[in-house]
């Protein structure tokens, strides 16, 4: 039997990203490097921001008197928008990682403290003295965790959560789309005093997105995110239905109203996806799900299975961040080498 997986731990574009990301970033910050006065808009200079600057995130109203200069980030997601924004200066440290950066990214992290494989402790978080957490989660903020965030204001730490993770009602993006995600680049790069740089990256990744011809064929797809006696899918309004939507598939689980969700494995025998899009991740792999695929009754009679239509994107392109125009692209690719499936 032929197999058709493609896998794409850099997935095809995101190279292409980030070269133009980095060196959006070159071109405008070279005054460190003894540029002049052009430069104005680097990162490590102020642009066009205005301070102080007041956020209502998630809920909880945020004010940066200045642009914050030592950062501990939570998440590959508020890493990776650091670095693409040229910030890696000003990270002292980050954590919960889901996989390395991308290779376009490797070089500006390799200097970067990791504090803690999980979410950091609140004494270890403090150790690193910053004045901004920038949490990829809610939940990465609790006294638990980095701290709640009360507790780190009262110590004069700011916090902030990437936007598209927010929980609450009237916060949480419905659905999340590019759009937004693009407009969370540019609110950080208002926060870091960089909105030239942020704007340089929302048009970059503007111009490839609209590059990306989608798949026509009318094809249904399984987000497997991870589990084995119930799987997590991406569902109805996250990331996952925006990358998915943007490449061309129907997502059978487009109905359900949340980012991710549970979903039966007889539910999913009943839709019988025509593709399926596993997630690679560090503690549930692309080959461990292909494994338990096919060699479970429920699933190995499935058409996309028995013919191995399987699609690759790592885990750290699964939330909202740098990479999912890049995630986008390589779906595309990866449908094209499966040939017509329509």
């Amino acid at each position: 039997m032929p197999t058709h997986r493609v896998h794409a731990h850099l997935p095809a574009g995101i190279a292409c990203v980030a070269a133009l990301l980095l060196a959006g970033c070159a071109s405008t910050g070279a005054a460190g490097a003894g540029g002049g006065p052009s430069d104005a808009g680097s990162a490590g200079s102020a642009g066009s921001a205005a301070f102080p600057l007041t956020i209502d995130n998630c809920g909880t109203e945020v004010t940066f008197e200045a642009a914050p200069e030592r950062v501990v980030t939570i998440k590959s997601s508020t890493l990776e928008l650091m670095l693409a924004l040229g910030l890696e200066d000003r990270i002292v440290g980050s954590a919960f990682s889901d996989g390395p950066v991308p290779e376009a990214l490797a070089d500006a992290a390799s200097g970067i403290e990791s504090l803690s494989d999980k979410v950091p402790s609140h004494e270890v978080t403090l150790a690193a003295e910053p004045d901004l957490v920038f949490a990829g989660w809610e939940s990465n903020l609790s006294a638990e965790g980095a701290g709640d965030r009360e507790t780190l204001a009262k110590l004069g730490v700011a916090s902030y959560v990437a936007p598209a993770a927010c929980k609450s009602e009237g916060y949480m993006p419905h659905p999340l789309t590019f759009d937004e995600v693009f407009r969370e680049f540019e609110e950080a790069g208002e926060i870091f005093g960089v909105p030239d740089v942020a704007a340089d990256l929302v048009s970059s990744q503007r111009t490839e997105l609209a590059a990306i011809e989608p798949n026509t064929e009318g094809l249904t797809a399984l987000w497997y995110s991870s589990g084995s006696d119930t799987p997590y899918v991406g569902a109805g309004i996250g990331a996952p239905q925006m990358i998915m939507q943007a490449a061309g598939l129907e997502n059978i689980a487009a109905d359900v109203e949340d980012t991710w969700t549970s979903m039966g494995w007889e539910a999913i025998v009943d839709a019988n996806p025509d593709v399926i899009v596993l997630v690679d991740a560090a503690w549930n792999t692309a080959e461990q799900k292909i494994a338990h695929l096919e060699s479970s009754a429920a699933t190995a009679a499935l058409p996309a299975v028995q013919a191995q239509r399987y699609l690759v994107i790592d885990f750290p392109a699964t939330e909202a961040g740098v990479r999912n125009v890049g995630a986008v692209a390589s779906l595309v690719e990866q449908l094209g080498s499966l040939g017509g499936l329509g």
